[in-house]
């Protein structure tokens, strides 16, 4: 299987696992719309969707860099319409964009809650909404969501509640697109890690370098969203994917690649089931 020539429109994808998984996807040649707000260099946050741009090219593939803000309706709906004129079609939508605020409800600003499900839950549900028409023109349609499986425990919920239900706005979109979508032949599916993926939201909010170490690198969601793009739309479709189950069922036996560091225990995610069982020797 080979994404090239597939147009993808990832969100969030200027760095860390948006931008790992349009590098994956241009390898193969692919063309990548990059759509995220960072035009400028941050201080604590590598790259811009220009410098995303460059490393899509040098990949392999054709980039398109995109100034949109998951907030603003007419950016999305700009944006959407524009890669799919430029790259003539659309065949997959990643809804990777997140905002992460761990903090129990007296100290949840309502404005931070309000970022958290402009961004997460209803810049998933806008970014699908303007992406169907031209995904319903598209040979294998995908869209993909970065979000949990709907893991309805009180554990998820009671630390971090207005980030929980932002997660799982996304997750809802996945069971509600899957099945509204399935007679148009669009699969839409969920993706999560099963450890700490190694972002910038590692470092600077969760558990700083300590936590970075302990973690996988975004390269495992790469590759399993490439498995993920590989299945035929019409039958693959409102599934909620662990990353290293699903690349184990796709053949996939080698983990220790993915870590940044051998040899330090891998910290678990949230939002991973109880019921959900590692791969023999994934975590090793």
């Amino acid at each position: 299987m080979s994404l090239h020539g597939k147009t993808l429109f990832i969100t969030g994808a200027s760095r860390g696992i948006g931008l790992a998984i349009g590098l994956r996807a241009a390898r193969d040649g692919a063309n990548v719309a990059i759509a995220a707000k960072t035009t400028q260099p941050h201080p604590k946050l590598e790259g811009t969707i220009h410098s995303a741009a460059e490393a899509i090219e040098k990949a392999g593939g054709r980039a398109l860099p995109l100034v949109v803000d998951v907030r603003e309706e007419a950016q999305v709906r700009e944006a959407v319409d524009a890669a799919a004129a430029h790259f003539g079609g659309l065949d997959i939508v990643v809804n990777n964009a997140s905002a992460i605020a761990l903090t129990p409800t007296p100290a949840t600003e309502m404005k931070r809650f309000d970022l958290m499900h402009q961004i997460n839950t209803r810049g998933t549900y806008m970014v699908s909404k303007y992406a169907i028409p031209h995904l319903e023109k598209a040979e294998n349609p995908h869209i993909l969501m970065l979000s949990p499986p709907l893991d309805m425990q009180e554990k998820w919920f009671a630390p971090h509640l207005a980030y929980t239900m932002a997660k799982f706005g996304m997750s809802l979109c996945v069971l509600g697109l899957a099945g509204e979508l399935r007679p148009k032949g669009i699969a839409v599916n969920a993706l999560w890690p099963r450890t700490t993926i190694a972002t910038a939201a590692v470092r600077n909010l969760l558990g700083g370098e300590a936590l970075v170490q302990a973690s996988r690198t975004p390269e495992i969601l790469a590759d399993a969203a490439w498995h993920v793009f590989a299945k035929p739309a019409r039958d693959f479709t409102g599934r909620f994917l662990i990353d290293d189950t699903f690349l184990a069922e796709e053949g996939v036996t080698e983990f220790s690649r993915y870590r940044v560091t051998q040899g330090t225990p891998l910290a678990p995610d949230f939002f991973v089931p109880d019921t959900s069982v590692p791969p023999p020797h994934a975590l090793d």
